[in-house]
């Protein structure tokens, strides 16, 4: 049986990753959401758990044994060493997650991993292709403050400028999609699930 081919996608915060991710789904292509998939994993890998209360503190934690996201987010936020921290715990828990996934994945010619620290993390490096989503700054930001209201624009500036660069992350890309509002995201996910799709 051929193993799928293994197609990353990744972009900076706002930059419609997503929504791409959603149209290669109803094109039939299994995704992985790296970012949805943490959360669960957080609360159900009991090993990554105690290394999260170690470092961290039980407030890391709700009563119900739910994750404390405005905590951690707060803990993160600001620090870098403790965001590194975060993602050294994180990281290597969700590529097994995904492994996992990946082996129950059948008759398909290629899988799709959406993640947004995808480069930052070394795990493009497993992946066949990468797809970097690319869009305005200003288009960016106006799309977060529609989906996050709760967020100020200082927040989310700040949440870029921590975020690799664009134009760095475009150096990694095996193909690039624009999310500009001037090209048609299904004309071009199209062409790509097409080249993808040409070897099955």
């Amino acid at each position: 049986m051929n193993k799928p081919l293994q197609i990353g996608i990744t972009g900076g915060i706002g930059s419609g990753k997503s929504t791409i991710a959603r149209i290669f789904q109803l094109l039939g292509i299994p995704v992985y959401d790296a970012d949805s998939h943490a959360k669960v994993v957080m609360v159900q890998n009991g090993n990554l758990k105690k290394a999260i209360i170690a470092n961290f503190g039980e407030n890391a934690y709700l009563a119900d044994g739910s994750l404390n996201r405005r905590f951690l987010a707060e803990q993160v936020f600001s620090d870098s060493e403790k965001t590194k921290l975060i993602n050294s715990l994180v990281h290597p828990a969700v590529a097994q997650d995904y492994e996992q996934w990946l082996a129950h994945q059948e008759n398909v010619p290629y899988v799709i991993r959406e993640a947004a620290l995808m480069i930052e993390a070394g795990a493009y490096r497993s992946l066949d292709k990468l797809i970097v989503v690319t869009a305005p700054e200003e288009l960016r930001l106006q799309r977060i403050r529609t989906r996050d209201p709760q967020r100020s624009k200082d927040e989310i500036k700040g949440i870029m400028a921590r975020q690799m660069p664009q134009e760095e992350k475009l150096k990694f890309a095996d193909f690039v999609i624009y999310n500009d509002e001037k090209h048609s995201l299904i004309e071009q996910v199209w062409n790509l699930h097409q080249k993808f799709c040409k070897n099955f």
